[in-house]
């Protein structure tokens, strides 16, 4: 499908929009033409803001006037057009952006729930179902958003290692065999970015609220490589206001005796040991060389070693795994009764391509899978607390993290709804600056892969004293 863009900025959020629902197809966004050529949507700002779709038997157009808010209609008039041609409505109307509880909070914070409601449903045409989930996660991270003040920051340390790429995967990450030798050089590096930035925070007196050590798989690093760089942590940061000290143990077959003592003996508070599914035959597919017993037995082996705030994280419409077979990995997963259960919904890559036939199923498997689990999820005790999504997900839905009362993560409802600076390390990390005044947000990036992060840490060092001009001109 063409998708020409004719004298308007808007072009990001109608690309998105088009995606949303013609994820089976090639959008292709073109800027200069003549005249269309079919199959074609063409939107346009002159007298009036315009949308015509010619494709199939169709052949339409609607227009509105001129507004305050150009981008807003245009978007109304194209879900219009596209859910006739394609007979179907997205669950998130015409929101397409990463952060919809942040939207609706902030309409919440301005006019009230009532309001934030009537404008998702009126305005921005989300469904009652999404609706109802937003609120409730608006309202469960209520506690936590009221501890993130002007000084206030997290952590994240990135460890950018697997044992294994999976075929979803879309970070930054290197299998620990074309990697390893990697690792002797990184991590020494990665201790010193760890004291650099520790510096800057005591210098700019920053309240430390939490820390995420993710990636990649931070247990690919060996239990001496662990001690080492959770002492870092421990020994540089300020941890006495630290709420959440999360390592991710996703993998496994990463998961040893020695590692989880390791984590355990600084005071690591919360660890996920992430399934992504509980079919054997699936987990080959997507090329993860763990089997669903190695998941029983990690798991088990944390219970025994008193970690007592474990994440399980799902992956619903992952290849070849069918409503039945999520089904039984919900039922496992509430067998073991983890403290929190991250349910996502595959993003497919810009690499694939589905047959209609094979949307139409996706769309539909998708849909249940998520249905069955939060129904589940709900009837055993857990409450959604964060959300966020991803471009091309199935069936346009969204990524829920599950927690029981008690158990919310407040790095996942920081990052997520963007309330304080986030002060990353490693390669691929992204510092984000928060302005608490303004709502305005600056990045410094990091080197994406380990060995530009190796080879031009200096460089990586130099960026990050962009950290104290920004608190230098903000958060005052």
């Amino acid at each position: 499908m063409n998708l020409y863009i004719d004298n308007h900025k808007f072009h990001y959020e109608m690309e998105n929009l088009c995606r949303a629902f013609l994820f089976t197809e090639n959008v292709a966004v073109i800027h200069e033409f003549d005249r269309p050529e079919a199959p074609y949507i063409l939107t346009s700002v002159h007298d009036e803001v315009r949308v015509e779709l010619c494709a199939g038997d169709m052949h339409k157009a609607l227009s509105a006037e001129l507004s305050d808010d150009d981008e807003l209609r245009m978007g109304v008039l194209l879900y219009r057009l596209l859910s006739e041609f394609c007979g179907t409505e997205l669950p998130w109307g015409i929101l397409t952006g990463v952060r919809p509880i942040k939207l609706f909070s902030k309409l919440a914070a301005e006019r009230g729930e009532a309001e934030a409601e009537r404008y998702f449903r009126e305005t921005l045409l989300v469904s009652d179902d999404k609706i109802r989930l937003a609120r409730q996660v608006h309202d469960n991270q209520l506690a936590i958003l009221s501890r993130s003040g002007g000084r206030s920051f997290s952590l994240y340390v990135s460890i950018p290692f697997c044992p294994t790429r999976c075929n979803y995967c879309s970070f930054v990450s290197q299998s620990i065999e074309k990697a390893k030798k990697l690792i002797d050089d990184y991590l020494p590096l990665l201790l010193s970015e760890i004291r650099y930035t520790a510096e800057i925070a005591r210098e700019l007196d920053l309240r430390l609220e939490s820390v995420y050590v993710g990636g990649g798989t931070p247990t690919t690093l060996s239990a001496e490589q662990l001690d080492i760089l959770l002492s870092e942590i421990r020994a540089d940061f300020d941890m006495s206001g630290c709420a959440e000290f999360t390592v991710e143990a996703g993998r496994p077959d990463t998961v040893t005796r020695e590692k989880l003592l390791a984590l355990k003996r600084h005071g690591v508070t919360r660890i996920s040991i992430n399934p992504q599914t509980f079919n054997d035959s699936v987990l080959e597919r997507i090329g993860r060389r763990h089997s669903s017993r190695q998941t029983l037995d990690a798991f088990a082996l944390a219970r025994e070693l008193d970690f007592d705030n474990i994440n399980m994280d799902l992956i619903a419409g992952l290849t070849s795994d069918t409503p039945e077979s999520f089904r039984a990995t919900i039922d496992t997963v509430l067998r073991l009764s983890p403290e929190s259960v991250t349910v996502h919904t595959l993003a497919v890559k810009r690499s694939a391509r589905l047959s209609s036939e094979d949307a139409a199923r996706e769309y539909g498997y998708t849909s249940q899978m998520l249905a069955y689990a939060a129904y589940k999820l709900t009837e055993a005790g857990f409450e959604p607390y964060y959300l966020y999504r991803q471009s091309k997900m199935l069936s346009n839905l969204e990524n829920i993290g599950w927690a029981k009362q008690g158990f919310f993560s407040p790095y996942n409802v920081y990052i997520m709804e963007e309330t304080h600076s986030i002060l990353a390390c490693g390669a691929g990390a992204v510092t984000k600056l928060r302005d608490t005044d303004s709502d305005y947000i600056e990045r410094i990036f990091n080197f994406k892969y380990p060995y530009e992060y190796i080879s031009r840490f200096d460089e990586l060092i130099q960026r990050k004293e962009r950290v104290k001009a920004f608190y230098g001109e903000y958060n005052e």
